[in-house]
């Protein structure tokens, strides 16, 4: 298993030194207080990976070998998701550096802090189409929230401060540092910048919120009879969790959240009503289409959370809080726009309340309430036993009841969206690609939560298609003894690409099939030494999870699941979210 313990800094250095610029990355990365780097060195990058050699032996940082680039970037993106700290990948020039581009893109799209080193050939040789040469800068441009080429070594310093800080402060994103092999080689006279001293004139994200704006929201909120809090990652982004919840209690507001708001809100709490969107509960598409106020927190809007833009949430005033103004009346113009860090503002909020000694009528909401519960228990969601064979949903829902606190990643389609319905989970234990809907996530996210929390319990949810995206990362779980549990949700297809093609394009199941060249997924864990497991029989299930579990051993378990399962509820393209398929007959007249 890798090392737990947390490296040290290097050694103070209060006078100028020769140095070179791999050096004083090395360096600056330490300061900034990295312990992990996922990586796969190259020619162009390998001054870096030397000076990281000499910080590894004194045990000043710790590299994590991934078997593909992609990897590196997903294992720092689950890093970074699970810990709030900024993640930290390295690759190569060429096509290191291209192969990092789904995971950047990844990160960007999810609002995910991480910094991003490749290697570049030297600075005489770019624009002459060099061995393993690309513009990767400007190829990542529209993907990342900063970017730099490193002309200088003097200017290494500067740039991983800067880097560290626009990545994690405002909203955050992917910043990419390009190394040139030379500036890595070059020496100077290295003075350190320290985390915190870097100054970026124009570059000052609002984090607090307009009182006038806040006092309009609070008249909107005492005045509804029908609010909604909308909850998406910048919630969990901000960490406002307990603010979230003190607001929603105190004027007993529903709170609905996105999928990357999962776990900001409790989802075990009576006015939690679940995830909204495509694939969300009834009761909150519902809620969502009949509440008179909407009080957007962390969220954009995006459009699997909309369905038809201009029939979302119709009859209600919007007050929308948001860290990036950009988003603020993008896609919905709010009555009531807030800009500024969402756990500020909620706090701003939170105190305007108590200066003006508000305590509104709980029992105005109540009504509401009462409707959403209805909703609730006329349109639950459901998990079907099917005779012959197991469905997806009892698997997640095993897994729920056993594994109740574990961190869990996902890949993307189907299990993704009944992992969302069906686990309740804390805030930064829900780990899954929303924005990009990335397939091979899922595996080598979870290889990053771990190595960051080694005494929690990681379970990735992957589907017989996507883990084979990316499953060459079984081998850095077996290097290094990463104890992540892996449970595929295997029906033997790209399992929503068969549910759109049955729904909307006449069961013509086009190149979407996977049983054909499908591996031996036990015996593949077994090649790379890890421990195997199949499951095909609901008698076999519990018990199967439990030893699983039980293993302090990174363990695959393949769960053969009945083949045409659909999920639902589904919002069909260009309907509403009040317009679901798939829902049960109500339990009430």
């Amino acid at each position: 298993m890798v090392s737990t313990s947390i490296p040290q800094s290097s050694q103070s250095i209060t006078v100028p030194q020769r140095r070179t610029g791999a050096f004083a990355l090395i360096d600056s990365l330490c300061r900034h207080g990295v312990d992990y780097i996922f990586g796969y060195p190259g020619g162009a990058i390998l001054p870096i990976y030397d000076e990281l050699y000499r910080a590894e032996a004194k045990g000043d940082i710790k590299h994590i070998l991934v078997r593909h680039e992609q990897g590196a970037s997903h294992a720092a993106d689950g890093y970074a998701r699970a810990t709030g700290r900024v993640g930290v990948c390295f690759a190569t020039s060429g096509p290191g550096a291209t192969n990092l581009v789904t995971g950047i893109a990844t990160a960007q799209m999810d609002s995910i802090p991480m910094v991003v080193v490749t290697g570049q050939v030297a600075r005489a040789a770019i624009g002459s189409d060099a061995f393993q040469e690309t513009d990767i800068f400007g190829i990542t441009l529209p993907i990342v929230k900063n970017s730099y080429v490193v002309r200088h070594a003097s200017d290494m310093a500067r740039i991983v401060a800067e880097a560290f800080h626009i990545a994690s402060s405002g909203r955050p994103g992917p910043v990419l540092i390009d190394v040139p092999k030379d500036v890595g080689l070059e020496e100077f006279d290295y003075i350190p910048v320290e985390p915190g001293r870097v100054k970026l004139p124009g570059y000052r994200p609002t984090v607090k919120g307009n009182p006038r704006q806040i006092n309009a929201a609070i008249e909107l909120i005492r005045a509804s009879e029908r609010p909604l809090l909308y909850v998406g990652g910048g919630a969990i982004a901000a960490n406002a969790h307990e603010q979230l919840q003190k607001l929603a209690e105190h004027f007993q507001i529903p709170v609905t959240t996105t999928l990357m708001g999962l776990g900001s809100f409790d989802e075990h709490h009576p006015l939690s009503v679940g995830m909204l969107g495509m694939h969300g509960t009834a009761y909150a598409n519902f809620a969502v289409s009949e509440c008179d106020l909407l009080i957007a927190v962390g969220a954009r809007f995006d459009d699997r959370v909309t369905g038809k833009l201009d029939e979302f949430a119709s009859r209600a005033k919007v007050i929308h809080i948001d860290i990036d103004p950009a988003e603020v009346g993008k896609n919905r113009a709010p009555e009531v726009p807030i800009v500024g860090d969402v756990d500020r503002v909620l706090k701003q909020i939170w105190q305007r309340i108590e200066e003006l000694n508000l305590d509104r009528d709980k029992e105005r909401t109540k009504p509401w309430l009462v409707k959403i519960n209805r909703w609730r228990e006329d349109y639950p969601l459901v998990v079907p036993r099917p005779d012959n064979s197991l469905s997806p949903q009892e698997v997640i829902v095993e897994l729920a009841d056993l594994a109740p606190h574990a961190y869990y990643t996902t890949d993307v389609g189907q299990h993704q969206m009944w992992a969302a319905q069906f686990l309740k989970n804390g805030p930064r234990r829900w780990i899954s690609s929303a924005g990009l809907g990335t397939m091979g996530f899922g595996m080598p996210a979870a290889m990053g939560a771990k190595v960051a929390l080694p005494e929690e319990e990681v379970i990735c949810i992957s589907g017989d298609a996507s883990f084979q995206m990316n499953l060459q990362e079984l081998g850095t779980l077996a290097h290094y003894g990463i104890n992540v549990k892996t449970v595929i949700i295997n029906n033997g297809w790209q399992g929503m690409v068969r549910q759109w093609q049955q729904a909307f394009f006449g069961e013509r199941y086009s190149s979407s099939n996977m049983e054909l060249g499908m591996p031996n997924f036990e015996l593949l864990a077994k090649a790379y030494g890890i421990k195997g497991m199949v499951v095909s029989d609901r008698s076999e299930l519990k018990d199967a999870i439990a030893q699983m579990l039980a293993c302090d051993e990174p363990v695959l378990l393949d769960v053969r699941v009945t083949k045409d399962e659909n999920c639902y509820p589904m919002i069909a393209p260009g309907k509403s979210n009040a317009q679901m398929l798939g829902l049960p007959k109500p339990k009430q007249s």
